[in-house]
């Protein structure tokens, strides 16, 4: 049996928070650090004077006390309990320009959550990533950035099957994650899922108190006519605030996973964003298990890189990594680059520009012949 299965990370499928939308990098990363701040201050457990001045600045700045579906601020709390006195906060003076006054003494004073505002995706982005995945036509996809299950189902029989008129998958699985983004690792199937181990409440061995996966590692297990593919979903740290050390502990996670799904079946296998090129340490924890990558193999004649403009090692951010025993089913190796835009990338005709593209990754592919 002859079966191809890919990973794409899909930088979320209809809504996308605002910040990710901004076309200048330092932008986005000054908000997403002042986010990260935020959230930070409002777990802490009693206000000081100087917090609350810090996390009212940062509620003013950033509008996030605007509902406003239209134009979504970069940063929204979320008050779940908005009477008097009982949230975090209260505003006064004109609605365009407010006073904000932290009320709450600390985290256990109100019950609410700090979030990235989001917008829906233009149309035509949606229906890019559909023809990525389209064109791919795995049998079985890996999803990276997705929102929630059942956004996935209504992009698998909205646009994939009813705009694009392709079949659905009969099959797809997701189980949320670590990431307060709400971008999840998810899979589209046409072989039963049988059954998902997750592994979000991982500690990390440096740091006990803290989630060990930035979003999580899921084994899917899919039924196919033999022995059952066991494929660890990643998605690691990002070089985003960079910290190696807490990527490479999550790798050494991840392999330690392979090493105990490897005594369950030989046909078990880590896909997706690794955040990390191929000379990485995280990296070579995986290849140290035995795993290879599949863009070494003989078969492969593509770009070098998965992200970007992939054109150097560098650019390779997606993996998938096979155990021996799959090694040698491999039968061909792509890389789906169309719905980038980028220099020296050939588009799709209906990628015109980087706020349309399916992605600024590629979608990997291998055949088995199984």
């Amino acid at each position: 049996m002859s079966i191809r299965i890919a990973t794409f990370n899909m930088e979320n499928l209809f809504r996308r928070p605002t910040a990710f939308r901004l076309p200048e990098p330092a932008k986005r990363e000054e908000i997403l650090r002042d986010f990260d701040k935020l959230v930070a201050l409002l777990d802490l457990p009693a206000y000081t004077d100087d917090d609350k001045k810090e996390i009212a600045r940062l509620i003013k700045t950033y509008r996030a006390y605007d509902i406003d579906p239209k134009n979504p601020p970069p940063i929204l709390i979320n008050q779940s309990r908005p009477g008097k006195r009982s949230g975090l906060f209260e505003t006064s003076g004109p609605a365009n320009d407010p006073a904000v006054e932290i009320t709450a003494g600390g985290r256990a004073s109100w019950a609410g959550w700090a979030e990235l505002g989001q917008e829906d995706l233009d149309l035509s982005v949606v229906r890019n990533t559909a023809r990525v995945v389209s064109e791919v036509d795995a049998d079985i996809l890996l999803t990276v950035e997705v929102e929630d299950r059942l956004t996935l189902e209504r992009f698998n029989t909205q646009v994939l099957a009813g705009a694009l008129g392709r079949r659905p998958y009969p099959y797809n699985l997701l189980v949320d994650g670590n990431d307060a983004r709400g971008i999840d690792i998810g899979i589209l199937s046409r072989h039963p899922i049988t059954s998902v181990r997750s592994h979000i409440f991982d500690t990390d061995p440096e740091r006990p108190a803290d989630r060990l996966f930035s979003r999580d590692c899921p084994e899917f297990e899919i039924q196919l006519d033999g022995s059952p593919l066991v494929i660890l979903g990643n998605h690691l740290k990002s070089k985003f605030q960079d910290d190696p050390e807490l990527r490479l502990a999550q790798a050494k996670r991840v392999a330690d996973i392979y090493r105990e799904a490897a005594e369950r079946t030989p046909h078990v296998m880590v896909a997706g964003d690794l955040n990390d090129d191929p000379e990485s340490e995280a990296v070579a924890e995986l290849l140290d298990t035995g795993l290879r990558d599949v863009m070494s193999h003989r078969s492969y004649h593509g770009d070098p890189g998965t992200h970007g403009k992939c054109a150097s090692p560098r650019d390779k951010l997606d993996y998938l990594l096979l155990p021996p025993p799959l090694w040698h089913q491999v039968q061909h190796v792509g890389l789906e680059t169309r719905g980038i835009f980028a220099d020296g990338i050939k588009s799709f005709d209906t990628v015109t520009s980087k706020l349309n593209e399916a992605s600024d990754h590629a979608s990997l592919y291998v055949d088995l012949d199984l």
